[in-house]
């Protein structure tokens, strides 16, 4: 065998790029792939250099593809080392398939194709994880497709992994659709693994003819991977191996074009085939989230299997039940009625977690678990419940229902070491059960302060960090009036590094509050703010203005924003706080109300102008504009639930709205962001929101 570093001086190098500049020093990656010492090292180094984080082809992929392929198909270079080249391989031709084209170097379509013949052998690799790496890096050679096709097939009539015959299987179905004359026979063959008997084999033959459908194609992602040493071969930002990416991906809008007999397939599978057949070496839990994916837009279908599964022997069925039920929750409205009395039957489920996630679903829910509020109430004591994740959750689901019999469980856990609560809100998208934050349970129960004050006090008084002041003192902040007894608690905080928070109660407090501070203690708290906080500044200085009047700290520092290119979002918040007392601005502010015309900056200006004005003609057209996009595609965030707050406030002049509004509530896929415990309740927030706002228009004819 000759050198195989032979061609690599045969590149001008220094004309290349990649992530860090010039590609001159890659020719010495190259070469030390095959140094056993160095290889490792120097496939890392390429994958930076020349991959870095996708969403791109650099100029120097074309000419480093050659070399990296013979070195993962050379049996002398580390097996390890041949995995993550295959990776590098499969994250470039991703890449180069999904970039947008001004990113991929011109010359790269034609070096893919080149290299694609060179891998087609590998798919007879005697080490079966490069088998699995070479399957994914085929599945994204568009340019070949109908030969890579038959190479596959043929493969997978010899391969004798189940776990790599499902990977075939499914980059069979990445290709069919760029390929004319291979697409009928590979239809047919797929549909008839999908008609077979062997349940793992159904199943990826579905995700394949949902995938070689061409209206859904560009929105698949990759199934999970198949064995963990798929994942360790094949597993990048780039490569979608997660259960739940492809659950997300299966629910595309075009799949109302699905062949009904997918459907049928998934649920034969799910509910009379034992869950180990399902995906060999995946997690059960990640199985059912995956294949009830699957199922696609039809909700019919997806909550009789759910309904079904919940009742699973398998706890970790039943696992993988329960989140796909939270998913189905947290998008469609009318799922509430179908599946949570299927997800209430788990509170009584034999394995903790299960009973944890399931208590966190209904208090998701909000008030549709009123029925169970019993079951609930039963759960927020040791008695009643062992698991002490679940007693929380059971607490806050009575929080959530406004169920007074979670307060002297909240006033037992504030009194404890560890009260079962954090102290920050998390706010990642994703199922997980994290601990739910102090704020959000309490937040809403100012109405029992009388009960709750004093363990929160102590606590408060005792507390050795921040983030527990900061934590305590933001339920204060919600409370407002009715934390007024905590008064002298908060002033003692003014010394310490929680005192941005502890001015904010006070400020939400308010009269009782700005008469027990001193005045000079506030000065000297504006003049030299709690070190290594850049924020407090600007905070001290609102709260400041709020609790005595005097905005002229915050003026100073923040209206210098409102020239800013960006960020003017606070310096308008603070005109509407000034009223009328900001006419000044007001021209500057309608220089700033068509710059955005969706997020918190219409908000914030429109509302400013409203304040200042007291005008509505030129402020709703512009609330109307930034929030009836959400009516029609959804995704409605926090801004937009203000926005439509704003607008109940104006009252009778929002009525351009009205039709906005009527679409949010008659809506059965909930339009806010989906994917998180927060959907349900930003929903129901946001239809509360629309509801007042309606009856305000309502009011300007005298209909309420």
């Amino acid at each position: 065998m000759g050198d195989p570093t032979a061609r690599i001086e045969a590149v001008d190098w220094t004309v290349l790029n990649h992530a860090y500049g010039t590609a001159e020093d890659v020719p010495e990656m190259l070469r030390n792939l095959h140094h056993p010492e160095k290889a490792a090292d120097a496939a890392d180094d390429l994958l930076t250099h020349v991959h870095h984080q996708g969403g791109g082809v650099y100029s120097s992929a074309p000419a480093v593809l050659p070399h990296v392929v013979a070195a993962a198909a050379d049996p002398a270079v580390a097996a390890d080392v041949r995995g993550d080249l295959f990776h590098l391989v499969r994250s470039l031709a991703h890449s180069g398939n999904t970039a947008l084209p001004r990113f991929v170097t011109p010359d790269w379509p034609a070096a893919w194709e080149r290299a694609v013949p060179d891998l087609l052998p590998l798919l007879d690799d005697p080490v079966a994880e490069h088998r699995t790496a070479v399957a994914h890096c085929l599945a994204e050679a568009h340019v070949r497709a109908g030969e890579v096709i038959v190479a596959l097939r043929a493969r997978w009539e010899a391969e004798p992994e189940p776990a790599i015959r499902l990977r075939l299987v499914d980059a069979v179905g990445s290709l069919v659709t760029h390929s004319r004359e291979q697409r009928e026979a590979t239809l047919g063959w797929l549909r008839t693994l999908r008609d077979g008997t062997e349940p793992s084999v159904r199943l990826a033959a579905v995700q394949a003819l949902r995938r070689a459908r061409p209206e859904s194609s560009a929105a698949s992602a990759p199934a999970p991977a198949a064995s963990s040493a798929s994942v360790s071969v094949a597993s990048s930002e780039s490569i979608s191996t997660s259960a739940s990416a492809s659950a997300s991906a299966s629910a595309s809008a075009s799949d109302q074009l699905a062949d009904p007999a997918d459907g049928r397939t998934v649920s034969e599978v799910l509910l009379g085939s034992d869950p180990d057949a399902w995906r060999p070496g995946g997690r059960t839990k990640g199985n059912v989230i995956w294949a009830v994916g699957l199922l696609g837009d039809d909700p019919t279908g997806r909550t009789d299997v759910i309904g079904r599964l919940l009742g699973h022997r398998d706890p970790e069925v039943r696992a993988g039940a329960l989140q796909v039920a939270a998913q189905e929750l947290g998008r469609r409205r009318s799922a509430v009625t179908d599946l949570l009395p299927d997800v209430a039957r788990s509170l009584s489920d034999p394995e903790p977690e299960n009973r944890v996630f399931a208590t966190r679903i209904l208090g998701m829910c909000g008030h549709a678990s009123r029925p169970w509020a019993d079951v609930l109430a039963a759960m927020v004591s040791e008695a009643g419940e062992a698991h002490a994740p679940a007693r929380s959750h059971a607490l806050w689901a009575l929080s959530r229902l406004g169920d007074a019999r979670c307060v002297p469980a909240l006033a037992r856990c504030l009194a404890e070491a560890d009260p079962g609560f954090a102290f920050h809100g998390t706010h990642a998208d994703g199922w997980w059960t994290y601990r739910l934050d102090l704020v959000e349970v309490a937040g809403g129960l100012g109405a029992h302060a009388d009960v709750l004050l004093p363990p929160l006090r102590a606590r408060l008084a005792a507390a050795a960090g921040l983030d527990e002041r900061r934590g305590l003192c933001q339920v204060l902040t919600e409370w407002g009036p009715a934390a007024a007894p905590a008064i002298p608690d908060l002033l003692a905080l003014l010394d310490t590094d929680a005192a941005v928070w502890a001015l904010d109660a006070l400020a939400a407090i308010g009269p009782a509050a700005a008469r027990a501070v001193p005045a000079e203690r506030l000065r000297a708290l504006l003049d030299d703010p709690p070190a290594g906080q850049r924020f407090a500044p600007r905070a001290l200085a609102l709260a400041h203005g709020r609790l005595t009047g005097d905005r002229e700290p915050a003026l100073r520092l923040v209206l210098p924003e409102l020239d800013e290119p960006y960020g003017q979002e606070a310096a308008a918040a603070l005109l509407a706080e000034l009223g009328p007392a900001a006419a000044p601005y007001a021209g500057r502010l309608r220089e700033l109300l068509p710059r955005r015309t969706q997020g918190w900056l219409p908000l914030r200006v429109g509302e400013a102008l409203w304040r200042i004005t007291g005008r509505t003609d030129e402020v709703v057209p512009a609330l109307v504009r930034a929030i009836s996009p959400f009516a029609e595609q959804g995704g409605a965030h926090r801004a937009v639930i203000e926005t439509v707050k704003l607008l109940a406030e104006i009252g009778a002049d929002a009525a351009p709205a009205e039709s906005v509004l009527r679409a949010f509530l008659d809506a059965d896929e909930r339009p806010v962001e989906h994917g998180s415990w927060r959907s349900v309740p930003l929903d129901d927030e946001l239809c509360e929101a629309a509801r007042a706002a309606l009856l305000a228009i309502a009011a300007r004819d005298g209909a309420v």
